[in-house]
Formats: C-alpha cells, sequence, structure tokens
C-alpha cells in the first residue's frame, strides 16, 4: 500500500517558486521527466515530512514518493503548455502556497534558534505542580438551574436520601447517571466557586449551601482524597518542551505583528 502524499501535492508543486530551489536541480536526482530533472532533495523533503508523521524511511516509502513525484510533475507540464501556470486563480493559490511555506520555513528556523532549556522546562514542570496542588479529591455533584432546586436536594440528603439517587435530576450529562461521580481530579481541574467549596469539604460530607458556577448551582459531596501522584519530569519533558515552544513562537509572531504596518 502506498503512502499517502494528497497533503503535500499543492505544495511539492507550488514550492518550486521559493528562491533557491532552482539550485538544487544541479544536485543530485532522481529521474529527470521530459528532459526536467527530479532533485533528490524534493524526495528528502517528503520522506522529511511522512517521518514526521511516524512513517519509516524505507526504499519503499522513496520508491513511492519518487513515482508520485514523477506523476505530479508530468502533470504540472502539462498543465504549464496550456498556460494554467498564468492563470490568476492559480497565480492566486502559488502566492498562498508560497506564503504558506515561508511562515513554515521561518517557524522551524526560529524554534531551532530558541530552545527550550532543560532547567526552563523543570521550573515550568514545578509551576504546573505547585498551581495544580498536592492532592486530589474523589466528588460527586448535582448540578440543577435554581438555587431551590439545590436547596430542596440539600433537604432531601438531609432526610436521609441516597446522593447516587437524586444525582439523576442533574443536568450534567456526563455524570447524572454515575451517582454524579466526577471520578480524581485536582481542584485546578474545577471552577473557582466549585473547587474552593469542595477542598473545605470532609470526606464523605456534602455541601449545605448551593455553590453557584457559571453552569448554574452545585450539590457536592467529597467522597475521598488522596496525594497528587504527578509523572516524572522525563515523561511529561516532550510534550511540556512542545508546550513551551508553541508559547514563544505565539509570543514572536504577536511581537511581529505589532511591529508591522496593517492599513
Amino acid at each position: 500500500m502506498q503512502p499517502t502524499l494528497s497533503r503535500l501535492t499543492l505544495a511539492l508543486i507550488l514550492a518550486l517558486s521559493l528562491p533557491g530551489l532552482a539550485l538544487a536541480q544541479a544536485g543530485a536526482k532522481v529521474a529527470t521527466v521530459n528532459g526536467i530533472a527530479i532533485p533528490k532533495s524534493r524526495v528528502d523533503a517528503v520522506v522529511r515530512a511522512q517521518t514526521a508523521q511516524g512513517q519509516k524511511d524505507t526504499p519503499e516509502l522513496r520508491a513511492a514518493i519518487r513515482d508520485r513525484l514523477v506523476t505530479l510533475e508530468i502533470v504540472a507540464q502539462e498543465a504549464n503548455h496550456k498556460g494554467l501556470a498564468k492563470t490568476p486563480d492559480t497565480v492566486s493559490q502559488i502566492e498562498l502556497a508560497r506564503t504558506n511555506i515561508l511562515a513554515q520555513a521561518y517557524r522551524a528556523d526560529y524554534l531551532k534558534n530558541h530552545p527550550v532549556t532543560e532547567d526552563a522546562m523543570k521550573a515550568e514542570f514545578e509551576r504546573i505542580k505547585s498551581q495544580m496542588g498536592d492532592k486530589e479529591y474523589k466528588a460527586r455533584h448535582i448540578l440543577v438551574e435554581k438555587e431551590a432546586e439545590a436547596t430542596e436536594i440539600i433537604a432531601k440528603l438531609k432526610k436521609g436520601e441516597k446522593f447516587e439517587e437524586l444525582a439523576k435530576a442533574s443536568k450534567d450529562p456526563g455524570s447524572k447517571d454515575h451517582g454524579g461521580d466526577l471520578d480524581w481530579n485536582q481542584p485546578g481541574g474545577f471552577v473557582k466557586p466549585f473547587s474552593e467549596a469542595m477542598v473545605k469539604l470532609e470526606k464523605g460530607k456534602y455541601t449545605e449551601t448551593p455553590v453557584q458556577s457559571q453552569f448554574g448551582w452545585h450539590v457536592i459531596q467529597l467522597d475521598d482524597v488522596r496525594p497528587t501522584k504527578y509523572p516524572d519530569f522525563n515523561e511529561v519533558k516532550p510534550g511540556l518542551e512542545q508546550r513551551m515552544q508553541e508559547t514563544m513562537f505565539e509570543k514572536a509572531v504577536a511581537d511581529l505583528r505589532a511591529k508591522a504596518k496593517v492599513e
């Protein structure tokens, strides 16, 4: 089964408009179509894109890519012969693709030259742990539209009715059929009014006054508390690095926009 290359097709053809790519024609080539060379560097570019998505660099992959590029070159040459390269729509698409390719090249260059240090990642890891807290809470809740409804539920709980049964009236579809169970979470995983009320509860107790959030009115019961078990730094390091890089790049783009003259 040949790898799917449809996402790369337009970019590969239109990348010919990038400065300097023509110089690659003088280098190693994988094929010649009607006198036009297909440089090995073009195959390498597709291989890099494919391996970044999890495929292995194999002779079979390279052969499939070469075959696809030959077909693309044949079709592109025919389009050029018909004058399609000069139509307004094609010119517009080429310029858009060129702009996108250059933007991606800038992003790659920026990330390469602004690596996230090990110390910075460890500091961010500690900040996140501090923000999330050192305890996890297993809670239940019943969410209703009006305060009076929540007050009535609390009165029923005081009379001995089961929280799990009353939770069937909750408007939270994710927990109503599970007795209002929200599983284990850290306080930071909830909206502030909810978390503030939850952490004040003793195990087995419920809120005796309704708790309001932007979602409605809650009755909360705390089932259990345990120390938070964070993953090892090395387990989260790849994802943390990627997130920090993206944050840096977004700031760099924001700085560029702030300096740009947009009319």
